[in-house]
């Protein structure tokens, strides 16, 4: 089946998709650190953690959030530019 090259309006549609799709997974990012840092409080409430080792945990939390929302930013990026791509 021969398919027809997309027009620019239709890929400026599919990038707006897949920015969508990006910030959902942010904000999924995003609950998941939420949660982890509730279930560190938790921890330390119910007295099975340190206060040092709370933040130390928290840190890491933040690292792999960071990490992680760097990584859906290339990959946006990356995906903008093949779908802008004639």
């Amino acid at each position: 089946l021969p398919i027809p090259q997309l027009t620019e309006e239709r890929r400026k549609e599919l990038v707006k998709v897949v920015r969508n799709m990006a910030e959902e997974h942010r904000v999924a990012i995003r609950e998941i650190r939420r949660d982890a840092m509730r279930h560190l409080k938790e921890l330390v409430d119910n007295g099975e953690v340190g206060a040092d080792d709370e933040h130390r945990a928290e840190g890491r939390v933040q690292e792999l959030t960071d990490e992680h929302t760097k990584q859906i930013d290339e990959l946006l990026k990356h995906k903008e530019a093949e779908v802008m791509e004639v």
